[in-house]
């Protein structure tokens, strides 16, 4: 069996994106050896958590994630409406066009809908 699961987020809140990343984690804990495609799918004014200078206190975990496969895509109409420069992006951010056409896309590929 193959877990695919994207975990939403699209509140510019360190907390709710640390619950994310913990929730991404403790999957990879529980599924040892196990095939994955996971996504983290920032939209709305979360698009900001992946600048370089938010993403600070995350940015070691977010590394380690993507290591291990794990996708983070950005909403490049959020990156526009929250005037976030795409240049300030961590290098592991994947901008996509839509969030919401890709949470969509997703759904629709059978990915389960993870929101913390």
């Amino acid at each position: 069996m193959q877990y695919k699961a994207v975990f939403h987020v699209d509140q510019k809140d360190g907390q709710v994106f640390n619950l994310a990343l913990n929730n991404v984690i403790n999957l990879l804990s529980a599924i040892p050896g196990q095939e994955h495609d996971l996504i983290v799918l920032l939209n709305g004014p979360a698009v900001g958590l992946m600048a370089a200078d938010e993403a600070t206190s995350f940015v070691e975990r977010i590394q380690e994630l993507a290591a291990q496969g794990v996708r983070f895509q950005v909403c490049d109409n959020a990156l526009k409406r929250f005037e976030v420069s795409r240049d300030s992006l961590i290098v592991q951010s994947q901008v996509i066009p839509a969030g919401i056409v890709g949470l969509i896309d997703l759904q629709n590929e059978g990915f389960a809908y993870i929101k913390p």
